[in-house]
């Protein structure tokens, strides 16, 4: 084969190689001196039960891939952590899994842009700008999915919420107590609203292994990330602080939720007069221009061409 033909993949292996070489050098293991220190201020981290050896090799390959990644301050880890809870991943370790992804990504990204450039541009700015929008691609796509991700399991948990209160409202006036009344509400609901059971079953564990309501509450709504179910868990607070009766702030805010979902709902049919201009207009009116004018239009056309011959 041609030198010139072979210079632009020997260029693009190099480069991809190169780009590894670095991206496993930054993401290294940590020094002895490293080590030891974190051994000294957890001082579990030296028994390690043979739990660990049987972990998956996503999660053991995930720090060390995610280690140039890491945020920088607790501010924003603690940000990211909030957010994949939003998305329904709570596992200790979703966010290393999540930076491991991205940094896979990333690679892969970076690998494809640079084989797409190099095979259709060469080395050119072309083929690095392709290389570069590959691993742009490859590194903000995960947020992406997550965001989409995100905000689904939002808007499921906001319409299911005032039949859950419903519900809830019930049993409380029933008898039941509030854990009562959440666990029996995440098993009637479990099969119509899944992601506002798993919340108030994770609810229900966290009650039962002794942390405080106040704190359980409270973490609901962080870790929900619906400003209802947020509302919710500080009125049930301030119900549970000062004694008074949780049915009625159920209740009360059970039929706040329902105006407010009905209020929505009156807006986004208000909203489709407006939006059903513009298909109106690209693909509706066309046809029935063409079949009103159509006919017409040929019947003048046979009528003036004799007349201008």
């Amino acid at each position: 084969m041609d030198f010139a033909v072979l210079l632009p993949w020997a260029v693009f292996i190099g480069f991809a190689c190169a780009a590894w070489a670095i991206m496993s050098w930054m993401s290294g293991k940590s020094s002895r001196a490293d080590q030891r220190l974190d051994e000294l201020r957890n001082p579990l981290m030296r028994s390690k039960d043979k739990a660990d050896e049987q972990q998956s090799m996503l999660q053991k390959a995930a720090p060390a891939r995610s280690k140039a990644l890491q945020p920088k301050s607790e501010l924003e880890q603690s940000k990211l952590k909030v957010s994949l809870a939003n998305a329904g991943f709570n596992s200790p370790h979703s966010v290393e899994i999540y930076l491991a992804i991205k940094f896979a990504s990333l690679i892969a990204g970076l690998i494809v842009g640079s084989g797409y450039g190099m095979a259709s541009w060469g080395v050119t700015q072309k083929g690095i700008a392709a290389a570069v929008g590959g691993a742009g691609l490859g590194f903000y796509l995960p947020e992406m999915v997550m965001m989409i991700l995100r905000k689904s399991r939002q808007e499921k948990i906001f319409l299911s919420l005032p039949d859950a209160l419903d519900l809830l409202v019930v049993c409380v006036e029933a008898g039941l107590g509030l854990d009562a009344g959440m666990r029996r509400v995440s098993e009637e609901l479990e099969d119509t609203a899944p992601e506002l059971c798993g919340e108030l079953a994770l609810c229900n564990f966290q009650l039962q292994m002794g942390r405080p309501r106040r704190d359980v509450l409270h973490d609901l709504g962080v870790r929900s990330g619906v400003d209802d179910l947020k509302a919710l868990a500080a009125i049930l607070i301030q119900a549970d602080r000062f004694g008074s009766s949780i049915a009625q702030a159920l209740r009360v805010q059970s039929d706040s939720m329902r105006t407010r979902r009905r209020q929505i709902a009156e807006e986004k049919a208000a909203k489709t007069a407006v939006q059903l201009i513009f298909p109106l207009v690209l693909f509706i009116f066309p046809g029935i221009f063409v079949v009103l004018v159509g006919p017409a239009a040929i019947n003048i056309v046979n009528t003036l061409l004799p007349k201008m011959k």
